[in-house]
């Protein structure tokens, strides 16, 4: 069991989280941090913590608008951010647009982290996320095994439930894996897409293919189209623990992680999706995956886009 799980921001997503730790046992110590008042984050542990004698779980769990509350977490997942919500006309930001705003959050997270959990591994899942975890990895410097985004595992997901929901199989069938920056521009890799081991071809047409593909692009808007206010949080959450759970167990995992690149895939000084290997010593190797001529260029357009969000987050003094 880890002894200490810290979760910054506590809205839907970090509320997920915390609920999702105590029932899974996963940790002895959980701590919540937000700001929001009157104090909302006490507010919520207590709500769950009043629940564990029910799921028969012995947690502690403790909420709070300091960061002190983080002090000596093994893990930090940073979910704090302005969510993505339903413009009057119907309209959506942008993860680009909310960027300035994120980024004045993301300076105070990472404040609180070097403070008080300068050891811990650090996942972020906040939006527009390829530059929050940027901004992140430049203010605490931490070595680069111990800081990533969690995206891949979100769209990978996302991408496997819409091929098994064509093919009529399990979704524990599908093999799918995306690269690239969390955003419009991600590259669902239909290469490497297997159904039992068998080319996805096989069983689903590339009409479909191609049609699902777009809408693993798109997956987060719709989600939000469909809520009207906010984004997804139970599918975000869990993803991050599939993170955790590879890093603090040593399972060696294959994960697609948002990972400082210094080289791989010709990319280098960019967090960028690609899979990994997820240990006790966090990022332990990055897996390179052969690519089509076509998924080559997707990619690079992909890169592109994440270096362009990375040379605005350089720009921002705050």
């Amino acid at each position: 069991m880890i002894n200490k799980i810290a979760i910054i921001g506590g809205g839907n997503i970090g509320g997920a989280l915390v609920h999702e730790i105590a029932t899974r046992r996963l940790a002895r110590n959980v701590a919540l941090v937000d700001v929001k008042p009157p104090d909302f984050a006490k507010g919520k542990c207590l709500d769950i913590a009043e629940g564990s004698p029910t799921f028969g779980v012995d947690v502690n769990l403790e909420g709070s608008k300091t960061y002190s509350v983080i002090k000596g977490a093994d893990f930090v997942i940073n979910t704090a951010g302005v969510p993505r919500t339903m413009r009057p006309d119907g309209t959506f930001p942008s993860r680009e647009e909310l960027l300035a705003t994120n980024l004045k959050i993301t300076d105070m997270v990472a404040a609180g982290i070097k403070k008080y959990a300068p050891n811990s591994f650090v996942i972020s899942i906040a939006n527009p996320l390829d530059a929050i975890v940027y901004r992140l990895y430049k203010k605490l410097r931490f070595r680069k095994n111990k800081i990533m985004g969690m995206a891949g595992v979100l769209d990978s997901g996302r991408y496997k439930y819409f091929v098994a929901k064509e093919a009529k199989v399990s979704v524990e069938n599908v093999e799918a894996v995306v690269l690239g920056g969390h955003g419009d521009t991600m590259v669902p890799i239909r290469s490497a897409c297997r159904i039992y081991g068998l080319p996805v071809e096989q069983f689903v047409d590339k009409k479909a293919l191609a049609a699902i593909e777009k809408r693993t692009r798109t997956a987060g808007g719709e989600v939000v189209k469909l809520l009207g206010s906010g984004s997804a949080f139970v599918s975000p959450a869990i993803s991050a623990l599939e993170m955790v759970e590879a890093i603090a167990y040593d399972k060696r995992k294959i994960v697609p992680v948002c990972a400082l690149l210094n080289g791989e895939y010709g990319v280098k000084g960019l967090f960028v999706g690609v899979p990994a290997i997820l240990g006790k010593k966090g990022i332990e190797q990055i897996v390179p995956i052969k690519l089509t001529a076509a998924e080559k260029k997707s990619f690079r357009n992909s890169i592109n886009a994440v270096k362009k969000t990375a040379a605005e987050v350089d720009k921002y003094k705050g």
